[in-house]
């Protein structure tokens, strides 16, 4: 079976692409036990078709590690074993402060003077706020918590100051939800429906004023007339009457009647001349031939002066009087041409017709408006030759900048867009060049510069990378030190890099995980497996030291604990590169199963992804493994799936899911069942693609509408995602979109109401037709709507009906049942079930710890912060135990060890809490603000804050 994997391979000529890669052969013998299966293996089959190279292979240190011939045909893998060299670590693109909760902390103070600042004007009041919400996203991109993200952008779009700020703002909301996606691509400037989220509108975006409610869902008030220059009590007629005319402009043969009052108005070029102590103001004909006006457009010249409006003009009538009214200062009338233009701007071609014009006579919402249509259009826009010509070169940012529309927000937008797209392309760095110039000193320059030299350093261009990041840290940004060390690693200088981050760790009080992975990096033998322990003890959630370790634990054939140590990061963050990881372990075991399960999974999560160093295409080698391992018809599939469910193993689920949609690719239902799937894997970002392939391979509207409606929801739209709901049960009732309705009003503090309303909404959603995966999810949401409202029997009803038909999770609310009718120990025994069936069973551990004394609820919590530590409940229980015991400073070190990490908002209140307890005003203040940066609603935090700043000095503030 073996040979037919390596025949298959290549017979497909990828080999010959790889003859620089060397070929490694192990023994999996000592592991044997850990193979989900095992293959009988031609050796001599084997040992005909391949030679062996080498057998040696670079150890942690650089020490080699050679294999016995024994091993030689035991296993082969076709590109080689896993090398470190391969896994070293990116240097983070963004801001990581040395301190997050003091910066979180900062950053509130700020933000708060800022809102409460009085005498400010308007305007430049509204910039600092959108700026700061803007740093505060970018303080959150090391939290990787989307919901921040995204709250960050929307309010830094609600405090925008003028259009170029909205069209930019609503741009990147509606990049966030990657509109561009849906099929049929939605017109780009069309007015929104009541379900669109109306902080993305267009039109919103180019008023002038900074009026909140979106155009689309209210009837404008008809325009006023734009300057003194017109009367709206004077008729508009199209051509004077000879009767009011009192001066006539003549170009070539024709004479255009104009009121010369009227013509005044229009600029002080043209009072002086008509009223001043030229010789036209004593003429009634004027020769005007050598002044660029045909005798049309000084009609239409006329027309304005008289009405103040251009409904009736052309396009190309309006482009020459937009030229003429530069040319005279004609300020009123350059606003209206420019109002007229941006309001045609429909398309991708209209913007290019007319954005040169705008960016030649500085019409700043033409400019806008085509700006718009490009921002819209990301990232497909960046392959359009004209468009980078205009965004990515100095020229293009100087006509921008003269026309008002070259800002750091545009071009930071702008770099993110590119760096998601490709990360070393001349595009990206044209773009980050822009950036750097723009960037204001502090945050700005510290990011530009920063990102700057990590695309610099992916791109193998080290000097230019080493000058970038100096100059981010002399600015200011500690991390990039990190760059600084990596630059020179590349060139050469190891000791030099080793020194440099060693300095770093001795100055900091404390280290963070991060300082300890990059020393690693430089370090040897033992110092190398300390420091990479040390990053893990202080941020668990970095993947470099599970990887090195694990491959490290492969070279000395211990492939069995090389599997079980990515396991564990596996178990609670999963990734396309440990995924593949363990599937090339799982090979070199010829458990081709698991293997096959493990590229399915990475597959869903980036679907473009290429294995074994960027050599073979994830499907191609799904191709190849699936002859080795029994084939499943759907009947088989819908029978695996049901049981990875019921047994919470989200990977093994996403794996049938995906052998499922290949024999379905349209699928939508199973689409958004990999969505969910996705999500509580917390890989957002794919789960939202999963959504939008729902969506467009809909064949009802009914359907189409759930699944924007779960899109909308997803990405904070409660209330339009509602409007879907119920828009989708006015065409069809269906499960999905009761079960939508359900969900999104459940989202909120509900009354005894509210709560019987959404009751009966999960009713008629399992009335309707679906399957039983779905089904049991109503059941146990319905059951804990029961226990809110104190029906503990009614409840208990639901979570059984939900584990009748395999939904695993229920276990858990019926636990919840036993333990508020004082049924403890039926309580511990039934989470006791939950964790006996469910593969990933973290939060089991967790739960069952509030069903039993304190020893064995810590023995629980233990357990679950080693399967997932990032669940922050056991942190603050060994806190609050720590407390009660009086010791003070190991339970502020408890917390202090998660908070390093996660800068979790419960986690800095209750050490606040603590604080406060203490007498420590400054530490109280610190953490309520940083608690407060991350939600500043939270009322607990809040009165904390307010009881602190009573107590605090104000001149120490």
């Amino acid at each position: 079976m073996q040979n037919n994997l390596f025949t298959s391979l290549r017979s497909m000529k990828l080999m010959e692409a790889c003859k620089s890669a060397q070929v490694y052969a192990l023994n999996p013998s000592n592991a044997a036990s850990s193979s989900a299966s095992s293959s009988s293996v031609d050796k001599s089959g084997l040992a005909s078709t391949f030679s062996i190279r080498t057998k040696s292979v670079r150890g942690a240190g650089g020490v080699g590690h050679h294999f016995t011939p024994s091993m030689v045909v035991d296993t082969l893998l076709p590109f080689g074993l896993p090398s470190i060299e391969d896994i070293e670590p990116a240097v983070d693109p963004f801001l990581r402060p040395l301190d997050p909760v003091a910066t979180l902390s900062d950053s509130f103070r700020r933000l708060s003077a800022a809102v409460d600042a009085v005498g400010d004007p308007a305007e430049s009041r509204l910039l600092l706020l959108c700026d700061l919400h803007l740093e505060q996203r970018s303080l959150f991109r090391p939290l990787a918590d989307p919901k921040l993200l995204r709250r960050a952008l929307r309010s830094a779009r609600l405090h925008a100051p003028n259009p170029h700020h909205r069209v930019v703002l609503s741009a990147w909301l509606r990049y966030e939800r990657r509109e561009d996606q849906f099929h049929p691509v939605p017109a780009l400037l069309s007015a929104c429906s009541p379900t669109s989220p109306s902080l993305e509108c267009p039109r919103a975006a180019l008023l002038s004023t900074s009026d909140l409610l979106c155009p689309c869902r209210r009837t404008l008030p008809n325009p006023s007339p734009p300057s003194s220059s017109s009367s709206s009590s004077v008729p508009c007629r199209h051509d004077p009457d000879e009767d009011d005319a009192d001066v006539w402009f003549c170009i070539a043969e024709d004479e255009v009647p104009c009121v010369r009052s009227r013509i005044a108005l229009l600029s002080k070029p043209f009072s002086t001349m008509l009223y001043g102590s030229f010789a036209e103001a004593k003429r009634d004909h004027i020769s005007f031939s050598l002044n660029g006006i045909s005798a049309r457009g000084m009609k239409a010249v006329a027309t304005f002066s008289r009405c103040g409006r251009l409904d009736e003009f052309p396009p190309d009538t309006v482009l020459e009087l937009l030229a003429f009214a530069n040319k005279f200062c004609c300020d009123g009338l350059k606003h209206a041409c420019d109002s007229k233009l941006a309001s045609l701007v429909r398309t991708h071609d209209d913007a290019l017709l007319l954005v040169d014009y705008g960016l030649e006579e500085t019409a700043y919402l033409l400019v806008a408006a085509c700006l718009q249509v490009f921002l819209r259009e990301l990232p497909k826009s960046l392959s359009d030759p004209d468009i980078t010509r205009l965004l990515c070169t100095q020229e293009g940012k100087d006509k921008l900048a003269a026309a008002g529309h070259s800002s750091f927000l545009l071009y930071h937008f702008l770099c993110q867009v590119a760096m998601e797209e490709d990360m070393k392309s001349n595009t990206t760095v044209m773009l980050l060049e822009r950036l750097v110039e723009c960037a204001a000193p502090g945050w700005q320059k510290q990011l530009s510069l920063h990102q700057l030299g990590c695309v610099m350093l992916e791109r193998g261009e080290f000097k230019d990378a080493l000058k970038w990041f100096e100059s981010a840290v002399s600015e200011g940004h500690v991390y990039s030190l990190v760059g600084v060390a990596r630059a020179k690693f590349k060139k050469g200088h190891k000791y030099s890099a080793y020194k440099l981050v060693d300095k770093l760790i001795n100055a900091s009080d404390p280290s963070a995980g991060w300082m300890h992975q990059e020393k690693s990096i430089y370090s040897l033998g033992k110092e190398k497996m300390t420091e990479l322990q040390q990053a893990t003890e202080f941020d668990p959630t970095l993947l470099y030291p599970y990887k090195y370790r694990a491959i490290a634990l492969m070279e000395e054939d211990k492939i069995g604990a090389a599997v079980a140590e990515i396991n564990k990061i596996i178990g609670f963050k999963a990734s396309t590169d440990c995924l593949e990881l363990r599937a090339w372990l799982l090979l070199a075991l010829q458990d081709y199963e698991g293997a096959l399960q493990d590229v399915r999974a990475l597959m869903t999560l980036d679907p473009g992804y290429m294995m074994f160093h960027g050599k073979l295409h994830g499907d191609q080698f799904i191709e190849i493994l699936q002859q080795q391992v029994k084939q499943w018809d759907m009947a088989d599939c819908w029978m695996q799936l049901y049981d990875r469910w019921s047994a919470v193993d989200d990977i093994g689920s996403l794996a049938v899911v995906h052998q499922m949609l290949a024999k379905e690719p349209t699928n939508s239902s199973l689409r958004f069942r990999q969505s969910l799937l996705l999500l509580r894997l917390n890989c957002q970002k794919a789960a939202m693609h999963s959504l939008r392939l729902a969506r467009n391979h809909s064949t009802h509207e009914h359907e189409r509408l759930v699944y924007e409606g779960w899109i909308l929801y997803d990405t904070g739209h409660r209330d339009e995602a509602l409007a879907k709901s119920e828009e989708s049960i006015s065409i069809q009732r269906s499960f999905e979109a009761f079960f939508l309705k359900a969900y999104a009003l459940a989202d909120s503090n509900l009354d005894h109401t509210s709560s019987t309303h959404v009751i009966q909404l999960l009713e008629q959603a399992n009335s309707c037709a679906s399957d039983n995966l779905r089904k049991g999810q109503a059941h146990n949401n319905m059951g804990s709507i029961y226990v809110d409202c104190d029906m503990l029997d009614e409840a208990a009803a639901c979570y059984l009906k939900a584990l009748g038909i395999k939904h695993t999770r229920a276990h858990q609310g019926l636990a919840r049942v036993y333990y508020l009718k004082n049924q403890k120990k039926f309580a511990y025994d039934e989470m006791t079930k939950l964790i006996e069936k469910a593969k990933n069973n973290a939060s089991a551990y967790e739960k069952r710890s509030e069903y039993c004394d304190r020893d064995m609820a810590k023995s629980d919590l233990n357990m679950a912060t080693k399967l997932d530590p990032l669940r922050t409940y056991p942190y603050r229980y060994r806190a609050a135990v720590l407390m009660d015991d009086h010791k003070d400073q190991e339970a502020i070190k408890e917390l202090s060890r998660a908070i390093t990490f996660k800068p979790d908002l419960q986690l800095l209140h209750l050490r606040a809490a603590f604080h406060d307890s203490m007498e420590n005003t400054e530490a109280t203040l610190r953490d309520c603000e940083a608690a407060l940066c991350l939600d500043s609603s939270h009322s607990d935090t809040l009165d904390l804050y307010n009881k602190a700043l009573g107590r605090a000095n104000p001149q120490s503030r």
